[in-house]
Formats: C-alpha cells, structure tokens, sequence
C-alpha cells in the first residue's frame, strides 16, 4: 500500500518555521553567532569592520541556517538581502547597488561560471562600504576545491567553523521545539528521533512537525509505538 500523500509530503518536506537567529542551536558557536547577529546592524549604519566572513563545517552543521537567519535580520535594519546557492541563477550573483546583504551557500557545488560571479562579488562588496558578504562551504578555505583566485578570497575576512551540535544539545533542541508546540516528548522518543537516521536538525525539525501532525490527526499522544507506526505507515 503506498503512503497517503500529506503523509509523504509531512515526512519528506515538513513545514518547519523560518530560521532565525532565535530557534537556532548556539552549543559551541557562540563568537560567529553573535558575529551574525551584529551584522546587519553594523551594515545598515555603515559601521561594519568585518563585511566578508566566512563559515564552514559539516553537512547539517547549522551553517545554511546561519546564511538563512542573517538574511531574515536584515529588513529589521532596512536593508535589502539576497540568499543564493547553486540552484540559483548567474544572473542573481551579480553585484546589485540595491542588495546590502550577500549570503551564498554550499560554494564548493558552483560551477566555474558562479565562482568567478561570487569572486567578483567580494571584489565589489569590498569596495563598497554599506554592504557585507557571507560564504559557506564544507571545508576550510585552504581545501576549498574551487577557483585559486576565489579560494584566496575566502580567506580575507573573518573564518569560523561552524560546530556540529552533540547528541545531548539535539535532544536539548528537540525537547525546546517540541514544547513549543505543545508535545510532551518522554527521553525514550528523543534518544530515538536522536540517534536514527535524521540527525541534522533541519531533518529533525521537520520530523517533529511530521509527528505533530500524525498525532494531531489520530487523536493520540506522541508514544514510540506511534512514532513507529507514523515510520511504518510512510514506508510502507
């Protein structure tokens, strides 16, 4: 039997709420957080001494996240932002009198085009004083497989890895949004959303509004039982 669609499209898209500075994890990472945080501040009223920074760590990290939660901070302080990855077009990486904010993400998956866009957005960015530049990518600058050219420029402003979160600050987080929405999750179900196959918390974010709704829907508690059955259900 196939999976009803809302199901598969809880699980595997979720609705989880915008990222921000203020439902992320800090752990490990407080100096490039508040770094972020003061950022668009400091741009807005020209003030900023570090425009170009640099983020980097593994896959689920809370890198993405941190590019997401600038961007979201930035019209508070009225000025305008832009988010791009590789999925974005060429022509949103160039360089735009209106836009103050650059975020680009997962560097080292651009092509050869998109480089030399994003070299060129440094250039520009540091040439301009009202505007700022945020980059992340999976390696430190020095291993970065990119443009020779691009690589040295990842390396000019501010350089943070980014922590990936322990075991004990996802539970911590998962329990934190899990109250927010008004689940009572026992330690038996946060070991197992945990320690399963959805460990970054953009997945297990999204499985807990899976699961809101799956026992919203059957009018039953949040158990492991249940939360087997909503797995079962999905793979099925």
């Amino acid at each position: 039997m196939s999976p009803r669609p809302n199901k598969q499209l809880s699980l595997e898209l979720g609705s989880p709420p915008p990222s921000t500075f203020e439902n992320f994890v800090v752990a490990a990472n407080r100096e490039p957080v508040q770094r972020l945080q003061e950022l668009p501040a400091a741009v807005a009223q020209e003030r900023a001494t570090d425009r170009l920074v640099y983020l980097w760590g593994e896959v689920g990290c809370g890198r993405t996240h941190l590019l997401h939660a600038v961007c979201e901070a930035a019209p508070q302080h009225g000025i305008r932002s832009r988010y791009l990855s590789p999925h974005h077009p060429l022509s949103d990486f160039l360089f735009d009198p209106w836009c103050q904010l650059y975020t680009v993400d997962d560097v080292e998956l651009l092509d050869e085009a998109r480089q030399i866009a994003v070299f060129s957005l440094y250039n520009e960015v540091r040439a301009h004083v009202r505007t700022a530049l945020v980059v992340a990518g999976g390696l430190a600058p020095r291993a970065m497989p990119v443009r020779e050219d691009l690589r040295t420029r990842l390396g000019w402003g501010l350089v943070y890895q980014v922590a990936p979160l322990s075991d004990d600050d996802k539970k911590a987080a998962v329990l934190q949004a899990a109250r927010e929405r008004g689940l009572q999750l026992s330690p038996e179900i946060t070991h197992w959303l945990v320690t399963r196959h959805y460990r970054d918390m953009p997945s297990l974010m999204a499985l807990l509004d899976a699961l809101d709704t799956y026992s919203l829907e059957r009018k039953r508690p949040v158990t492991l039982p249940l939360l087997r059955e909503m797995f079962a259900e999905f793979r099925d």
